[in-house]
């Protein structure tokens, strides 16, 4: 006798439902793996000029788009390089090669320049909003180049705190050092000092001068910087000959010499009476640098009322000073200037045979003068 249908429908119902799960189970082992990226080349270092080859291999990809991507070290700028085995960037320096075996999406990048430095990526595309990526940084090495906004020159009063900054780009990062000019001692002591910031507690006037910054990480000869420090400071008077003399009629000059940074007024006093270009006086400044001043009073064909105490005046926006010279009469006249043609200029100073004669002539007529007293 046959089984009713319905019968052996309930009795393989059982078989149905495990052969169900079965499918279920084998399904998603069957179906396609998520893709994973296996290996990535290392960070690399390379010379300008060199080749750069990045590597990137994709296990179970080949559904899916694979790209290079190259970005900035602040992700601000993405340029696609390659999608699948195509490049799609347009310089004949960059090449790819794809490995079916290894299933390896290599990039070579030759003649190497400064702006192929950056970070590539790999990335695998997996939705519009999913991929996976690993990353490969290139690094190209760079001479230093001391930036803009590094200190250039700098003025500062005296006893007041310096700063001096000195910053460069470049791979490897450069080392700074700091020394001076001719290799002076820093304010800091020693001959050099490294960092990027050289501190001047206390600046003093002897600390003024040019200063070098050197930025050098050893790729080329390196680069430097002049850095000017100037220090203002009150002026200092120094008069060379507190006391001169002269004989009536001829000329004298009076002379000082004025240390000040800003460079100050000048000015020679007599009785309390500020002097000038005249008849009787001639007045004259000579700037060595920008700290240094000489000035001259001449006192013109000397008549006694221009014998005694004269004052050289030096103020500047930090203070004053001042050097006395006494001007006294003598007998016998003072070659330079009283015999003509002088120079000047480190004390050396020419007289020509006019002059000579001159002075041998006044020292024989004193001579005559001198017997015929006597006689008398």
């Amino acid at each position: 006798m046959r089984k009713p249908r319905n019968a052996m429908l309930n009795t393989n119902l059982p078989a149905v439902l495990l052969g169900v799960a079965v499918l279920a189970l084998i399904g998603p082992a069957c179906g396609q793996r998520t893709p994973t990226i296996s290996y990535i080349t290392q960070e690399q270092i390379k010379d300008i000029g060199g080749t750069v080859e990045l590597a990137c291999s994709v296990q179970y990809g080949s559904e899916y788009s694979v790209h290079w991507v190259k970005t900035t070290n602040d992700r601000s700028d993405v340029v696609f390089l390659s999608t699948g085995s195509s490049l799609v960037l347009k310089d004949s320096r960059f090449s790819l090669r794809y490995d079916l075996s290894s299933t390896t999406y290599t990039l070579q990048v030759k003649d190497i320049q400064e702006t192929d430095a950056g970070i590539y990526q790999c990335q695998v595309v997996l939705s519009v909003t999913n991929k996976i990526t690993a990353e490969v940084t290139l690094n190209v090495r760079r001479p230093p180049i001391i930036s803009d906004n590094s200190t250039q020159s700098l003025v500062v009063s005296e006893g007041k705190p310096a700063q001096m900054e000195c910053y460069a780009s470049g791979f490897p990062v450069p080392q700074i050092t700091w020394r001076r000019e001719n290799n002076a001692i820093l304010p800091t002591g020693g001959a050099t000092f490294s960092g990027n910031v050289l501190n001047i507690h206390s600046v003093q006037k002897q600390d003024r001068g040019t200063y070098y910054c050197v930025a050098d990480n050893g790729v080329s000869r390196g680069d430097r910087r002049n850095v000017n420090l100037e220090v203002e400071f009150a002026p200092v008077v120094t008069v060379p000959r507190p006391r001169v003399e002269q004989a009536l009629q001829y000329d004298m000059d009076l002379e000082c010499h004025i240390e000040a940074y800003p460079p100050p007024a000048i000015r020679w006093l007599k009785d309390s009476v500020q002097l000038s270009s005249n008849q009787h006086y001639t007045l004259s400044q000579f700037s060595t640098a920008d700290e240094f001043t000489d000035s001259t009073l001449r006192v013109v064909t000397a008549e006694k009322r221009q014998y005694g105490e004269y004052i050289c005046q030096a103020t500047n926006k930090l203070g004053d000073a001042e050097g006395r010279v006494e001007f006294t009469e003598s007998v016998i006249p003072v070659c330079p200037p009283a015999c003509g043609q002088a120079r000047y200029g480190g004390g050396a100073s020419a007289l020509s045979v006019s002059s000579v004669l001159m002075a041998v002539a006044t020292i024989l007529t004193m001579i005559v003068i001198a017997q015929y007293v006597k006689r008398a």
